[in-house]
């Protein structure tokens, strides 16, 4: 019968409110080895984690010694334990005196092999294992323990990005678990170059972020500056990539993403080949890249996997949305309101006689559909996903025909609303549409104002935050500006795939280029041509 031993009083002078859980903590316990007695690191042990009900300290055997296997159960797979550890211990065949003096390599190479494994011999390092999903092996007589890890298997399965589908391509994305999430990266690139470096972040949290890289490609100076900032983080904890994004992006108030986030391991291999950092975070599917620019938001993988007029046709509609949904609104609101000698005589008539009844001038009636339009959108995304689509579609047409009716507003403010919210769902990456959502609001308000006039100013302010945003020391309007002719083969157009030969000049990549030139293949001539 196995038997669980109660928490006995700390031998530590800490006052019993203050748990042993941050990373300075264990940090401070890595000075503190592991002693000879069972009963001692025991007793330290369960100091550390001396208010975790998780936590469990096994009595085992290995042969006449007596042992403690530490874990928490939270974090193991209890089936895998009994596979792992306590069977093969029930058949070890070495002897007291080998076990004490050759613990380090005896247990691991006799009793242990094939799987995760390694020697520990500080408290710190044990607690950090343990919390890690790794069960502790400590033995009466000896100064080292054996972890072996047994994560528990409770995970996510890898399935379709639900922010970023595709028609044609790839129908696998990152994602919870990190280490998942590197091997997907690891089967597009399987390339011995292909580098990953740990960080532990987060005092409390203590979450591993991993930043990939190819090391024959990378800039090192942009590596060495994504890694300074990385390190530099010090804060209490990390549940998301967001948090590292606003941690390490270049210090400006800006509504646009200074990094580019995805779901899609495909487009995360194509930035690391392109000479581009990721950064992985254990806990989401979103995977970080850098540095990012303005044209990264505009392109997707899939514009890869369809010929490369269709790709650079979609590519195209994209910008062209994007424009859409900032200034379809505004530029209704500045011609019905200042600009009438723009519009055709008919249908000025009829947009009039739609409004004749309208008690709210043009910019009123504006703000009030967009804001409505963001609460219906809002309240679809937190909704159960049974009924979340329902009342976003029903609740727009319902409330949409019976405002028109009531006289609240007109029809063409809704159609224009309408065409608005849908061209800003083209937008690949949700973090980027955001911006246009918001700065929306700011050109209705010029436009009302100030007409054409006032939405020019906003474009050129628009332009001007642009052109000053640095993403790691990049240009984040490059290579549009500064213009760089090299660069423009993959920005609003795709070529074929055979004609893009090089890397971005900004990135300054140890290796330009790509691949080598080549054109595409002349047919053979029909039977009986010379």
């Amino acid at each position: 019968m196995i038997k669980i031993n109660r928490r006995k009083k700390s031998r530590d002078k800490t006052p019993p409110q203050k748990m042993h859980e941050t990373k300075e903590d264990l940090d401070r316990y890595k000075k503190n080895d592991l002693s000879s007695s069972l009963e001692k690191n025991k007793e330290e042990i369960e100091s550390i984690f001396h208010k975790t009900i998780d936590f469990m300290a096994i009595d085992v055997k290995v042969v006449s010694n007596p042992g403690k296997l530490c874990y928490l159960k939270t974090m193991i797979d209890s089936t895998k334990m009994a596979e792992k550890i306590l069977h093969p211990l029930s058949l070890v065949i070495t002897s007291s005196k080998e076990i004490k003096h050759d613990l380090p390599f005896k247990m691991i190479e006799n009793i242990f092999s094939g799987g995760e494994i390694k020697t520990v011999t500080n408290f710190g390092d044990a607690a950090t294992d343990i919390l890690n999903g790794y069960a502790i092996l400590l033995i009466e007589g000896c100064r080292k323990a054996i972890a072996i890890s047994i994560p528990s298997s409770d995970k996510r399965s890898i399935n379709e990005p639900s922010t970023q589908t595709t028609i044609r391509g790839p129908k696998d994305g990152f994602i919870e678990d990190l280490y998942t999430n590197l091997g997907l990266l690891r089967k597009r690139i399987k390339s011995p170059h292909l580098c990953f470096d740990s960080y532990i972040i987060g005092n409390d949290s203590s979450t591993e972020v991993v930043v990939a890289y190819m090391e024959n490609i990378i800039n090192n100076d942009l590596l060495a500056e994504v890694k300074k900032r990385i390190k530099d983080i010090d804060v209490f904890a990390i549940f998301e990539s967001n948090n590292i994004e606003e941690l390490i992006a270049d210090k400006t108030f800006t509504p646009f993403p200074l990094l580019f986030n995805t779901e899609r391991p495909d487009t995360i291999a194509s930035h690391i080949l392109t000479g581009k950092v990721a950064i992985f975070v254990d806990g989401t599917p979103f995977v970080l890249s850098a540095p990012a620019n303005f044209t990264d938001f505009f392109s997707t993988s899939e514009d890869y996997y369809q010929p490369y007029f269709m790709g650079s046709f979609i590519r195209l509609l994209r910008y062209f949305s994007f424009l859409l949904a900032l200034l379809l609104p505004s530029f209704y609101v500045a011609i019905i309101t200042f600009h009438h000698e723009m519009i055709p005589t008919t249908l000025l008539i009829n947009i009039i006689s739609q409004r004749e009844n309208v008690p709210f001038p043009a910019v009123v009636e504006a703000i009030i559909m967009e804001l409505t339009f963001e609460i219906l959108r809002e309240a679809g995304v937190r909704m159960p996903r049974a009924v979340g689509q329902t009342v976003s579609i029903v609740g727009g047409l319902v409330i949409g025909q019976a405002a028109v009716e009531a006289g609240i507003i007109s029809n063409v403010m809704v159609i224009i609303v309408s065409l608005t919210a849908i061209a800003s769902f083209v937008a690949p990456i949700y973090s980027f549409a955001i911006a246009s959502r918001i700065l929306r609001f700011s050109f209705i308000i010029l436009a009302g104002s100030l007409g054409f006039f006032g939405m020019m100013i906003g474009l050129m302010l628009m332009i001007g935050h642009l052109n000053s945003l640095r993403s790691f020391g990049v240009a984040y309007l490059t290579p549009v500006t500064p213009f760089r002719v090299k660069d423009q083969e993959d920005i609003f157009l795709r070529l074929p795939y055979w004609a893009n030969q090089y890397r971005p000049t900004y990135l300054q990549t140890k290796d330009a280029k790509k691949q080598k030139e080549k054109s595409s293949p002349t047919p053979p001539p029909l039977k009986g041509e010379n």
